[in-house]
């Protein structure tokens, strides 16, 4: 993969667009979309865009719900 960096970056802003854009989560995005991509190069059996099509799994810790101004 030419640049691991950019592609768990854009995998886990996909992700957190998935999941309703949730704040002060980065990291676990980050961390999530890292084991994906990692996980796919290393098996070398799924293809890119499966993955990345994918929905997004949710978090097991309860989240606050915050409304946005429109």
């Amino acid at each position: 993969m030419p640049n691991l960096e950019e592609a768990i970056r854009e995998r886990a802003y996909h992700l957190w667009v998935a999941d309703g854009q949730p704040e002060g989560q980065a990291d676990v995005y980050w961390l999530n979309a890292q084991r994906e991509i990692l996980t796919m190069s290393l098996g070398g059996a799924a293809d890119s865009e499966s993955v990345a099509t994918r929905p997004a799994k949710k978090p097991k810790a309860a989240r606050k719900s915050k409304t946005r101004a429109a």
